[in-house]
This record gives C-alpha cells, sequence and structure tokens, in this order.
C-alpha cells in the first residue's frame, strides 16, 4: 500500500496530531499471530508461537539470545515469511509480504541500529522513506510539528553527523510516527540512551500508549520492562513459555522464567586496589581519522591491579577510538602516552601489547573479535600467537602449529564459559552471538592477563550470559589483574566497576568510586555536563 503524504499532512494539520484509530473495543487483539513457525535448516525458530496485543498497550517480548524474538518481530514487520501459520490484523487474516506492506496496515519499526546518512539533514533522511515527489519542506514543517507534540525536540535543517545518539534515535521515532502506525515495534531502544533521555522516550511511549497506539516493546533491562509495560510475553528456544504482568513480577523472577533457571546473583569478590599501577595514560590526544570520527582530548587515567574502571558514556563519544589507541590498532606520538606494567607502549602494536601481558576485547564480535569462517582453534591463534608464542607455534614465523593444544584451550574455554555450539570445533560464524561473546571473553580470560581491555561486554546477551560474563570480570580483578571495561550499561558499569568514569565527546572525567556516584550525575555526565564534570 503506498503512502500519501500530501493526504497525511493534511490530516495532520487539521488535527494537530497523528492519530490513531479508534478503539471501539479494547479487549479486541489490534494484532493476533496463530502458530507462526518458522524453519532454517534444521532450526525452528519459531515453533507455533501464538502472540497478541491489543489497542494502547505496551507489551514486552522477552527471552535470552536465541529465544526467536528477533525472528518472530521480522515476521510480523513483512521481513521475513513464516513456514506455516496466520497473522490477523484487526480480526483479519493478512498476509505481510514487505515491510511496505506492514507500513500499509499500520505496523512501524524502529530497529536498534540506525539506518541514517550522516552527511544528510534530518529531514532529507526523513525523506528517503516517502516517494520523490513528496515536498521536503513538507517533510521539514511535520518533523517540526511531531517533535514538538511528542516531546521529541529535533531540528530539521540539522546534519546527522552533528547530532547525538539519542538525537538520530529521535529521528527514527519520528520517521516511524510519520506513517501514522496503530503498532510500533521498538526493538532495544534506551540501549544508547542517558537515564534522563531514556525518561524522555518513555514519556512519549505513555503519550503514545494514551492515544489508542500499541507498542511492542523488547528490551534486555527488566527494570524498564516493569517501569513500562502492562505485559509481557516470554519465549525460549523458539516457543512461547510464559505471559505475565511484568509489574507484578521482580526482575530476578523475569530472567528465571526467560533462560528457565534461577539466575546466578553477581558476587563482588574483589580486593581493594594495590598500588601497582597497570595501566597509566597520560595526556593521551588522538586527531579524528575521518570526518565522523571522535578526536580524544588529553585523557589521563590510572588503573590499579586488583581495580575494575568502568566507563560510561553513550556510543560515539569517543569509546572506540579510546580503545583502539590502548589496544594498539591506532599507535601514539610518544610512547610514554600508554604504558602498561611499567613499559611504554604507545609506538607498539597489539601483538606486542599482548605480549606484554594485556588482553584486549572489542565491541564487534563478528570480524573484529573473530573470524566468522574459521574454526574456534585457528581464532584462538590469531588472539595468541604473540603471547603464547612457546605453546601454539614452533620455529618461529614458520608458525608449525600446535594443533591438539589448540584444541585443548578451545575445549576449556567452551566449558568455563558454558559456550553451547553444534561441534566440537565450529566455525566462529556458526554460533549465536551470546555464545560468540562468551567464548571471545573466555578465550581472553584463559590467560590471566595483567590487564584486559574490554568494550561492551555484554552487548546484546540475555541475562544468564550477561551475569556470567560480569561474574568473570570482577573474578579476574579479585585474582589481582587490571580491568578497564568500556559500557553502554549503566547496570553493569554500576554492578561490576569498583571506580567509574565518563565519556563525553572524547573527554574523560576523572574517574570516582562507584559507591559515590549516581545515575543522574552519569547521565549529567554522558550529556557533557560541565557542572556534572566539575
Amino acid at each position: 500500500m503506498g503512502y500519501d503524504f500530501s493526504k497525511k499532512a493534511r490530516i495532520l494539520a487539521k488535527t494537530g496530531k497523528g492519530a490513531a484509530t479508534p478503539v471501539p473495543n479494547v479487549q479486541q487483539p489490534l494484532l493476533e499471530a496463530r502458530g507462526i513457525t518458522k524453519i532454517f535448516g534444521d532450526l525452528r525458530a519459531n515453533d507455533t508461537v501464538d502472540f497478541s496485543i491489543v489497542p494502547g498497550e505496551i507489551h514486552a517480548l522477552l527471552g535470552e539470545n536465541g529465544a526467536g524474538k528477533s525472528t518472530l518481530v521480522k515476521i510480523l514487520f513483512g521481513s521475513l515469511q513464516p513456514n506455516s501459520g496466520e497473522i490477523f490484523w484487526r480480526e483479519k487474516s493478512v498476509s505481510i509480504r514487505s515491510p511496505s506492506e506492514a507500513r500499509g496496515l499500520g505496523i512501524g519499526m524502529v530497529f536498534q541500529h540506525f539506518s541514517l546518512f550522516e552527511a544528510l539533514t534530518v529531514a532529507e533522511n526523513i525523506a528517503l522513506s516517502f516517494g520523490r515527489d513528496t515536498p521536503l519542506q513538507a517533510v521539514s514543517e511535520q518533523t517540526r510539528k511531531l517533535s514538538r507534540q511528542y516531546g521529541l525536540p529535533l531540528d530539521p535543517d540539522a546534519l546527522v553527523g552533528d547530532l547525538s545518539v539519542g538525537q538520530r534515535q529521535r529521528i527514527e521515532i519520528i520517521r516511524c510516527l510519520m506513517q501514522d502506525p496503530a503498532l510500533i515495534i521498538l526493538d532495544e531502544p534506551t540501549s544508547v540512551l542517558t537515564p534522563q533521555e531514556a525518561d524522555t522516550l518513555f514519556e512519549t511511549l505513555f503519550r503514545l500508549r494514551d492515544e489508542g497506539r500499541s507498542i511492542l516493546y523488547i528490551s534486555h533491562r527488566l527494570e524498564e520492562v516493569q517501569r513500562i509495560c502492562s505485559a509481557a510475553t516470554i519465549m525460549r528456544h523458539g516457543k512461547v513459555v510464559d505471559a505475565c504482568d511484568p509489574r507484578e513480577e521482580t526482575a530476578a523472577s523475569l530472567a528465571s522464567k526467560m533462560v528457565g533457571a534461577e539466575i546466578a546473583n553477581i558476587e563482588r569478590r574483589q580486593e581493594p586496589a594495590n598500588d601497582e599501577v597497570v595501566l597509566q595514560l597520560s595526556n593521551l590526544v588522538m586527531d579524528k581519522s575521518n570526518p565522523f570520527a571522535v578526536a580524544l582530548k588529553d585523557i589521563s587515567l590510572s588503573v590499579h591491579a586488583g581495580e575494575i574502571v568502568g566507563i560510561a558514556g553513550i556510543a560515539g563519544n569517543g569509546q572506540s577510538e579510546l580503545f583502539e589507541a590502548i589496544s594498539g590498532e591506532t599507535v601514539q606520538e610518544r610512547a610514554d602516552q600508554v604504558v602498561i606494567d611499567g613499559e611504554p607502549v604507545g609506538l607498539l602494536d597489539i601483538s606486542k601489547r599482548r605480549a606484554i601481558g594485556a588482553a584486549f576485547i572489542p565491541e564487534e564480535r563478528l570480524g573484529h573479535g573473530a573470524v566468522p569462517n574459521m574454526i574456534l582453534s585457528d581464532n584462538i591463534l590469531l588472539a595468541r600467537h604473540a603471547s603464547d608464542a612457546e605453546k601454539f607455534c614452533k620455529m618461529g614465523w614458520m608458525k608449525i602449529i600446535a594443533g591438539k593444544a589448540l584444541r585443548d584451550v578451545a575445549r576449556r574455554v567452551s566449558k568455563v564459559m558454558d559456550v553451547r555450539k553444534s561441534a566440537e570445533n565450529p566455525p566462529a560464524g556458526s554460533l549465536s552471538g551470546g555464545n560468540l561473546q562468551k567464548f571471545i571473553v573466555g578465550r581472553e580470560l584463559d590467560r590471566q592477563p595483567d590487564l584486559l581491555i574490554v568494550n561492551q561486554p555484554t552487548w546484546g546477551v540475555d541475562a544468564g550470559a550477561a551475569a556470567h560474563i560480569r561474574q568473570s570480570l570482577i573474578d579476574l580483578a579479585a585474582s589481582g589483574s587490571a580491568v578497564l571495561m568500556i559500557s553502554q550499561d549503566l547496570d553493569e558499569v554500576f554492578e561490576v566497576a569498583s571506580s567509574i568514569a565518563v565519556m563525553s565527546e572524547g573527554n574523560l572525567s576523572s574517574p570516582q568510586p562507584a559507591s559515590s556516584m549516581t545515575r543522574e550525575q552519569v547521565g549529567l555526565l554522558m550529556a557533557g555536563s560541565q557542572a556534572a564534570m566539575a
């Protein structure tokens, strides 16, 4: 179904809002899925799934990684077709063969990863969703109107490359609202927001709910699910296993429903940090590597043995650049700008920094943390040939590989980290995201490094795997290692870190004891508040 922008603009201009279709009976489902099954090879990603959402409801879809949530949502949005089952929209059977057909029915989706062109303006990005004959001025006017109406201020003429991540999410939401959806699907919407921005988003969702719109809310953050959702459907291994009112549950009980077992509590076993400085950054400065990168501005930091320093911040404020500088993917101007175990390493590459005793876990699992088409044991070799040359290589660079030793490490890592896989030594790309993350973390922990730098340790990982990884970081620090953890998840930062610093626009605040920090203070620092920085 095509979109008549001019007609919609007239309706919005006349009513002053994007009005949802009146709800004659709130007990009648807006959307209902019956017996949805989707099979990929031998995997039943969705297994006779029944699901429904009523008008004016914020409904959570919960489950661990691989539970089938993404597959179900893609079917509802027309990105995938089911092998069997039926979808009903306003009690009529429908076939949703594409996202454009979904939008035509009244289903909108805001994805976790934004699809925006940084060199274009806000209005130009939104206009790309409509026909070529759509007047850009009309898009700009509607952007201003809707952004004011829903408390999501945007300048239609601003370049996307100049905007914060939170502002970019507003673009996606406004673009979705311009379709006048009756059902909005949100995938991990607060993963890139400060606490203050998340509060603003929740107020917007309440307004949409009060208009009679339905919201399908996907999130691993169970506290916010309890706060804003009145219903939850829980999936496990492709099946719906429970439905509940999350307001009547605890975060622990919701997590247990998701994984089918009790989630272990995190035990803080860190010894007080000692005087040994394992990582020292001194006046670290790094220019932009491209127009959309972030320059690092005079960063100084000390991380001691037995300490976990958590670096919070919204994505795109220099965290990736900091990781590259410390890991040696980008070398510095002077050797003494990065010192590991007392040795200036600013001019050394990543392999030489590993050989000194450092380990690194990047944010991106596939392609950066592991090579998808290579088996797990070979991925261990790639990461540890410099630090464990005596174990895994003979005759220097001739690399006569000790295959059994590598397989033994892969087996040990998989057992310790509970990595679930289809074969003994499969390609890395065959693992689910959460299991691959556990393997990469375990590969580095297995070395017992003096220093571990980890970027987004539990990104996109379910509650059980996240608890396992976080406990492993705490245990490593308790053994005397230094840990620098970069994370956008404030719950994770407060749960794991002994001290907290915040990155904003390439600046790093001074670390403060986690026990003396509040989420509000961290949120202000994330937003670049100079008063909070002081």
